[in-house]
């Protein structure tokens, strides 16, 4: 067994690169990993660098802007990533991801809720999705089975993400609901997607009663359990 590597300092966004002295090591899986919080991204990062298959070449925050960066100057074979946070931070993420590093695979860390984001992910092409709840051994064989390219979900993700119901808002107002979640007035909105304020409200009231809301607000909440925003 490897000596734990230190993890890296709190809250950095700088690679981790190890490499032996004697140059890159064969049969090694690279991962990159994103987790916002500090203290997991740190246990994550001493978990994984305990076994001899795995070397963290990078460990970020999911928001962070230089994931995509990082991953395409290091070209990790796996990116593992906490996607427990709004659809909007994580999706676009991964779906650059795939775009311009398709041989790398990625492993979502997700909770059963919102179902809806497991869906929007397993969509995105994830080769992983691996419950929070699980032992830390899943991680390590969702890992290396989508090192080998296989799909490797537990089952629990996988029922949630069938049994969700289909999203019944349009793309725009999608895009007006996501924008009403993040604080923006009636507006802001209009100014944002260029359109008019009479627009924007029509677009927030089809959206109350798509989603059986009482409230803008109530609208989000819904959104935002179903994984839809």
């Amino acid at each position: 067994m490897r000596a734990v590597p230190s993890p890296p300092p709190e809250g950095s966004a700088e690679p981790i690169e190890r490499r032996a002295p004697d140059g890159p090591r064969t049969g090694i899986i690279k991962v990159l990993l994103a987790e916002d919080l500090d203290l997991l991204r740190s246990a994550l990062v001493s978990l994984l660098s305990e076994e001899d298959d795995i070397e963290v070449v990078a460990a970020l925050k999911c928001n962070d802007k230089k994931v995509v960066p990082v991953a395409l100057r290091l070209r990790p074979d796996v990116v593992v990533v906490d996607v427990d946070l709004p659809s909007s931070r994580v999706l676009p993420t991964v779906t650059e991801l795939r775009r311009r590093l398709p041989e790398c695979q990625i492993v979502a860390l997700a909770s059963a809720k919102p179902a809806g984001l497991v869906q929007r992910l397993l969509a995105a092409d994830v080769h992983g999705a691996v419950d929070k709840n699980a032992p830390a051994d899943r991680l390590l064989e969702a890992i290396r089975g989508a090192a080998k390219g296989e799909l490797v979900v537990d089952i629990n993700l996988a029922v949630a993400a069938l049994a969700v119901e289909p999203n019944p808002l349009t793309p725009r107002e999608l895009q007006v609901l996501q924008l009403a979640a993040e604080g923006a007035s009636g507006p802001e909105i209009a100014e944002a997607l260029h359109l008019s304020p009479g627009t924007v409200r029509n677009y927030l009231s089809k959206v109350i009663s798509k989603t059986c809301a009482r409230t803008r607000v109530d609208a989000v909440r819904i959104a935002r359990e179903a994984g839809w925003i």
